[in-house]
């Protein structure tokens, strides 16, 4: 995970110096964490029946547990990363992945539907303040040239779990169990947090180099968060109920449903290191072309997701644009934010998750009234739309200038 992070010239000019190699494995360890609560996150969505069947409830219901934690992060992320702006970032990050590794053992110990869906709330709460400060805390401590191949390294993490921890968790859930994964993320968890309280250094939020952004621009800034929540609303109205796609539709066997989700996690580690390069020379071009292959892949999968080799690229294609675009978004943010990027990032974190929660919700209405075809066909207009604000971002900006 420190591919991107080793070729950096780091050093926190604030805080005093920091070796190139401590601020690396900080890095490291950042994405290690992100990784176990990127698992945990998604784990609902590779064990969507297991989950459903042993606690004795509906495919929707259990879909819902995507939907509630995303509107958590939605509402929370921005109050509660203004509540805390002035927090050293070590302690804060102490708490915060302390605090998501015991409600996500918590979510394996839940007894009941309901106590689950409480255990993902009280993570949720968590989640939201991690992923609106974990960017700009881990790109101060590199040159503002290379921030976006940091951002990369930083979300190896998540679009790793992707290739190895939701289809393993998804394995590991169908052979022992849908609760001994959450178990050993939230353990794991525990440990990369031990690991970035070791390392970060101690300075006052201020003090960091990528607390505010060069270029801010409200409008900007608005319509990318707008389209944000439209692409991903499209991601997560087909991706939430993948694996129901991909038994009903496409004809894939519930064994080897892990394996297709970690072919889209390995594109989607590519993408994430694709778009590192890529987002430094022009991370908003990076961002239109990611959002364009999301829109493209899902009208693949509506029109041809029948045939398992369709089938397999789409999902492959959206594990690699949506692992591209959450780089060049992160990108974007640190360089257009238009006030502090900390709360910024947050806004983002909030549009985002916005997206997640309406899609998973609308997903959930399709899959019951149209059938799981339709989950792909909407998401795809969704992201079709998205792609629509993106492009308008220039002429809408350069008239906001002149008026």
């Amino acid at each position: 995970m420190t591919g991107g992070v080793s070729a950096a010239q780091a050093q926190l000019t604030t805080a005093g110096p920091i070796s190139r190699q401590r601020a690396a494995l900080a890095v490291a360890a950042l994405a290690t964490a992100l990784f176990a609560c990127t698992t945990v996150e998604s784990l609902p969505v590779g064990l969507l029946p297991q989950i459903a069947h042993g606690l004795g409830v509906s495919l929707p219901s259990v879909g819902l547990l995507v939907t509630g934690y995303s509107l958590v992060v939605a509402v929370t992320a921005v109050p509660l990363t203004a509540l805390t702006r002035r927090v050293p970032r070590r302690l804060l990050l102490a708490v915060l992945l302390g605090s998501y590794s015991a409600g996500t053992v918590l979510c394996a110990v839940a007894p009941g539907y309901r106590s689950l869906l409480v255990a993902r709330v009280l993570i949720a709460l968590t989640h939201a303040v991690i992923w609106s400060v974990v960017a700009a805390t881990a790109a101060g401590m590199f040159p503002a040239q290379v921030r976006a191949k940091v951002v990369a390294a930083l979300f190896s993490g998540s679009s790793l779990a992707q290739v190895a921890g939701v289809p393993a968790g998804t394995w590991l859930g169908q052979q022992a169990g849908w609760r001994v994964p959450f178990a050993a993320m939230g353990a794991l968890c525990l440990a990369a947090g031990a690991v970035v309280v070791a390392l970060l250094p101690t300075a006052p939020v201020e003090a960091n180099p990528a607390a505010r952004a060069p270029e801010p621009s409200r409008v900007r800034f608005a319509l990318l968060v707008t389209a944000v929540a439209l692409v991903v609303a499209g991601f997560f109205t087909f991706y939430t109920y993948v694996s129901v796609f991909l038994t009903r539709v496409t004809g894939t066997a519930p064994e080897t449903v892990g394996a297709v989700l970690a072919v889209g996690g390995v594109a989607g580690l590519i993408g994430t290191s694709a778009s590192g390069t890529l987002a430094d020379r022009d991370a908003r071009a990076t961002m239109t072309l990611s959002v364009g292959l999301v829109a493209t892949a899902l009208v693949l999968l509506a029109v041809a997701g029948s045939h398992a080799p369709a089938a397999v690229t789409g999902v492959a294609v959206l594990g690699f644009a949506v692992s591209a675009m959450i780089t060049a978004l992160t990108s974007r943010v640190l360089r257009i934010a238009p006030g502090h990027v900390d709360v910024a990032s947050a806004t983002g974190s909030a549009a985002f998750n916005v997206g997640i929660a309406l899609g998973s919700l609308l997903g959930g209405r399709l899959l019951d009234a149209r059938g799981p075809h339709s989950t792909a066909l909407v998401g795809g207009c969704l992201a079709a739309v998205g792609l629509a604000v993106l492009l308008a971002e220039e002429p809408l900006n350069g008239r906001v200038t002149r008026e």
